[in-house]
């Protein structure tokens, strides 16, 4: 039987820095550009996060995000989701003040706290742009992402409840689906559930189809049929285990923030050309592509027309 997969394309996160690639969308112009650029190759929803125009250094600031949503919600039909991870050295309030003022459709949520270590990038280069890349990266070896369980009720409560924002529940690890579970369990999360199966940050679970077959008998064993999935493959394993997600049932998640490249040594020169990429598994395995208003249907999803931009 034919069904509809939905691709979600990351367009800048706040992983990668500027010198690792000179493709990476720092500008809010640029992350407008490549955001559209990926809804036409395909991308239903697009996920996003704001940098420093002049810097490129991750940004909370609402008005940073208000230079490039309505110009994204203008040209396209895709439904956005703000992140709420935002970046290193930013607290829970932070994270949340873009997404709050936006009143978005969707909006990510890390289910756990952990260790995020981006130091070993430190190794692949010498020469940087911007001074704080070197030092960004060096911190993270002594960095905790706080998610607690406080922090999850404030953005449920302030996001969810107050504006019909849903969410992707992001779990880079076995633990985060019990954590999930128990939010469920208290009413405080109902279905459709999105999960966004995280694989290959150093802190979190490995990227290993092993582990990723363990995730979603785990996500089985806990919500049944009440849950859609997709797979984050960190760096070189998106594309594998994106079409082992397809191959499973689920759903891919594409896009600058994940992995910086299209082919081993070679640079994505853009965030379409994953998207472009992804399909072509997609097509091979005779798997139709979402729109964006199916994959609003598929997740239960307000509307473009109830945002705040």
């Amino acid at each position: 039987m034919s069904r509809k997969v939905i691709i979600t394309c990351a367009i800048t996160g706040s992983v990668h820095t500027p010198s690792m690639s000179p493709h990476l969308p720092v500008t809010p112009d640029e992350i407008a550009k490549q955001a559209i650029d990926a809804a036409n190759a395909g991308a239903s929803i697009l996920h996003l996060h704001a940098r420093d125009p002049k810097t490129g250094y991750p940004s909370p600031d609402p008005d940073v995000f208000m230079q490039f949503l309505p110009k994204i919600k203008a040209a396209t039909n895709a439904v956005i989701n703000i992140s709420t991870g935002g970046g290193m050295n930013m607290n829970v309030r932070d994270r949340i003040r873009a997404a709050r003022e936006a009143a978005p459709e969707m909006a990510s949520l890390n289910m756990g706290t952990m260790n995020f270590g981006l130091f070993p990038a430190l190794a692949s280069r010498s020469e940087w742009k911007h001074d704080w890349e070197p030092e960004f990266l060096e911190s993270s070896r002594d960095f905790v992402f706080k998610n607690t369980f406080s922090d999850i009720e404030t953005i449920l409560a302030e996001l969810g409840e107050a504006n019909g924002t849903r969410f992707e529940f992001e779990c880079y690890d076995v633990g985060h689906l019990y954590t999930l579970a128990h939010f469920v369990d208290r009413g405080l999360i109902k279905g459709p559930i999105f999960i966004q199966f995280v694989l290959g940050v150093l802190g979190g679970i490995g990227a290993d189809p092993d582990n990723l077959a363990h995730l979603k008998r785990t996500a089985d064993k806990l919500f049944g049929d009440q849950y859609q999935f997709s797979v984050l493959g960190a760096g070189r394993h998106q594309m594998p285990l994106g079409s082992m997600s397809a191959a499973m049932g689920g759903n891919v998640r594409v896009g600058l923030e994940d992995n910086l490249y299209i082919k081993k040594g070679e640079l994505a020169p853009d965030n379409a050309s994953q998207v472009r990429k992804i399909r072509e598994v997609l097509d091979g395995l005779s798997l139709e592509i979402a729109t964006p208003d199916e994959a609003r249907a598929i997740l239960g999803l307000k509307g473009g027309d109830k945002v705040a931009f």
